[in-house]
């Protein structure tokens, strides 16, 4: 794998620049969209009570709001994350993180987890992307290539590794292999664990193509971050 060189710039355009710690203040979060502008972030990423004042401080400039669902365990009904997500687009979310159900998943109940994933794609379609959290570390490397073959057939745009709550982070080996099951057509995006830059050039290397990170202006500006 050959190791890519981005500039700070460069990586920015590809990080959702996220803050989901269930402690997070409003002044935090209009902070976190400050820099987003600033440094041309793809995205913010936070929960949805916070998706209106991103809102209001994002609209009308490049960046986008991710927000989560489903999240963090995955285990709400089909229902709750439709709706979930429908009441989020309606605040001003650009981008739809949901979780994967994990314990149908690991059930074998994969027509339950597709048509799961399918509902919430239906509900965002033409308004948000829809990325898939598979929350690798819980899971075989056959359910997770299971679980990305799932989200593609489902209509998702992404799928992604982490929630950051739940054990493991993304890893070099993760990426390769979600981008070796979905093709070159599909969204992967590595999250949890990105520090620094060169674990972002690792990943981008391994075929990730979007990053979740609260270390993003020490990534961009070759530092060391903590957190998510």
């Amino acid at each position: 794998m050959e190791h890519v060189r981005l500039t700070g710039p460069e990586i920015a355009r590809i990080i959702d620049h996220t803050l989901l710690k269930p402690s997070s203040t409003r002044d935090q979060i209009i902070q976190l969209c400050k820099e987003a502008v600033e440094h041309r972030f793809a995205t913010v990423c936070v929960n949805p009570y916070w998706v209106p004042v991103a809102y209001g401080l994002l609209k009308g400039t490049e960046v986008g709001i991710t927000t989560v669902i489903g999240f963090p365990l995955g285990s709400t009904t089909t229902n709750a994350k439709v709706a979930e997500a429908r009441d989020s687009i309606a605040n001003g979310a650009t981008e739809i993180d949901m979780v994967i159900n994990l314990g149908a998943l690991k059930s074998g109940e994969l027509d339950a987890v597709e048509l799961d994933i399918h509902a919430v794609v239906q509900a965002c379609k033409g308004k948000a992307f829809v990325k898939v959290i598979l929350e690798t570390g819980y899971l075989t490397d056959e359910e997770k290539s299971a679980a990305c073959l799932i989200s593609k057939r489902a209509g998702a745009d992404f799928v992604k590794t982490c929630t950051g709550f739940g054990p493991g982070e993304a890893s070099v080996h993760d990426i390769a292999l979600m981008r070796e099951t979905v093709g070159p057509d599909m969204g992967v995006k590595a999250s949890a664990g990105i520090r620094d830059k060169s674990t972002a050039e690792k990943m981008i290397a391994a075929g990730a193509d979007r990053l979740g990170t609260s270390s993003s202006i020490a990534i961009i500006t070759n530092g060391t971050g903590e957190g998510y």
